[in-house]
């Protein structure tokens, strides 16, 4: 028997990282920086990943970088930046995802963060937008504010995509999440399914609950 084609053959999975950069988040951040090559790993070896990353941080400042398919280069684009003060721009993010998603298709869009200080409402209807347009939205909560959490939760349902909460002090749980959304974005469900650990497992069962 032949083997079943992959969900995206034929194109690169296209997997959008956003991270809140306030002042709060160094920590994790440097954290995201060392674990980010563990996403390149879990794709398929005859498929590419490619990655934008997005952050926000400071009075205002919401920054995409470009488009890159290995892990050193996300590496160096990350290493340069250190977190500021700020308030939240997920707005701005779901903004930015809708518009690059219109252009070509992006297969993910993963957020790590852990607070929100815009209107909820507002951001539950950008989420529902993207899951009308077959973006599905990986948040990852760091804490557990249940305010954040009821709202992280509903913008992981309204764009068909699933949440999950890690623990800063267990960064083999955010590398299992983030190795989860790159396996998703390079080959779908099937390429979920390969993944051993229970994140994945839990990312895959919220996902064919929607």
């Amino acid at each position: 028997m032949g083997q079943l084609a992959r969900p995206n053959a034929g194109e690169d999975g296209r997997l959008l990282f956003a991270m809140d950069a306030t002042m709060s988040r160094q920590p994790t951040w440097d954290m995201a920086v060392s674990l980010q090559a563990g996403m390149f790993e879990a794709i398929p070896k005859d498929a590419a990943l490619q990655v934008q990353l997005i952050y926000f941080r400071g009075l205002g400042e919401c920054r995409a970088s470009k488009w890159v398919v290995d892990a050193k280069a996300l590496g160096r684009m990350m290493s340069t930046i250190a977190c500021q003060g700020g308030n939240t721009q997920i707005g701005r993010v779901l903004n930015h995802a809708r518009d690059e998603h219109r252009q070509r298709r992006i297969h993910a869009l993963v957020y790590v963060g852990d607070a929100i200080e815009e209107n909820v409402d507002a951001l539950c209807a950008k989420a529902g937008e993207l899951g009308l347009m077959g973006l599905p939205l990986f948040v990852f909560q760091e804490g557990r504010d249940p305010r954040v959490e009821a709202a992280f939760k509903e913008f992981a349902r309204l764009s068909k995509g699933a949440y999950a909460r890690f623990n800063s002090g267990a960064p083999q749980q955010l590398a299992d999440l983030l190795k989860a959304v790159a396996a998703y974005a390079s080959g779908g469900r099937a390429q979920l399914k390969l993944q051993p650990s229970g994140a994945a497992r839990a990312l895959l069962t919220q996902i064919e609950g929607r």
